[in-house]
């Protein structure tokens, strides 16, 4: 059970959190577990990680700020292991290291940033930057299957349906407005069971009214001819 000036710790750095977040870092205590913090780390631009969203937990101890936390990454995104503890200076890896006075977002902002980087440490792995590329463009489908992180980030969840929406949108068919724009034209099916085009006719332009009077008028003329010579 956590002491007590652990939670008052935790929930003052939650406050002063919520109030100025860390950049490309989003972070929440688990609703039942004060303990048991969940974060998300967005892919910075200009690395192999943009456009990517880094779901992971960190478990304090009760004795907390005095002793470490650990720290976990759960999405697979080629630069740590998934559910396995991570090394950092500010982690449980490293007790003899940690300083009381680190808060939540010393932790955050130090996990980001050893994340862009590529030196090695336990927990960490290596692959190429094509690999990190690919792990980022499906890491927010991957993390919105995670029950806990739908409930803990629904506006993930929102960016992600977004997403998905405007893709079925650009993969769908032509809108009607676009398709009267063009030339119409007839589908037919030859012989052969292939499908072929058909350019449709325009309607021809009616005889005009005043070169039926013209030749009317003319017809009249070489039919009185004969008699006017009578």
């Amino acid at each position: 059970m956590a002491e007590k000036s652990c939670i008052k710790r935790l929930q003052k750095e939650y406050r002063a959190l919520c109030k100025e977040p860390v950049s490309h870092v989003v972070a929440r205590p688990s609703p039942s577990d004060i303990l048991e913090w969940h974060y998300v780390l967005e892919g910075s631009e200009g690395t192999p990680f943009a456009g990517g969203y880094y779901y992971g937990k960190i478990k304090f101890p009760p004795e907390y700020p005095y002793k470490p936390p650990g720290i976990t990454m759960i999405t697979p995104n080629g630069r740590f292991m998934t559910q396995k503890k991570i090394c950092l200076s500010m982690s449980d890896f490293h007790p003899e290291s940690w300083n009381p006075m680190w808060s939540v977002s010393s932790i955050l902002t130090g996990l980001l940033s050893f994340m862009m980087d590529n030196s090695p440490t336990t927990g960490s792995v290596n692959t190429t930057a094509a690999e990190k590329q690919r792990l980022a463009k499906t890491s927010l489908s991957f993390n919105c299957k995670n029950p806990t992180f739908r409930k803990l980030f629904p506006e993930y969840v929102d960016r992600y349906k977004k997403q998905q929406q405007l893709i079925s949108e650009h993969s769908s068919p032509e809108s009607p407005q676009g398709e009267n724009s063009k030339p119409k034209t007839e589908k037919l099916v030859d012989s052969s069971g292939v499908d072929v085009k058909k350019v449709i006719p325009r309607r021809k332009q009616p005889f005009p009214t005043w070169m039926m009077l013209l030749l009317v008028s003319v017809f009249g003329i070489v039919m009185a001819l004969p008699l006017l010579q009578l």
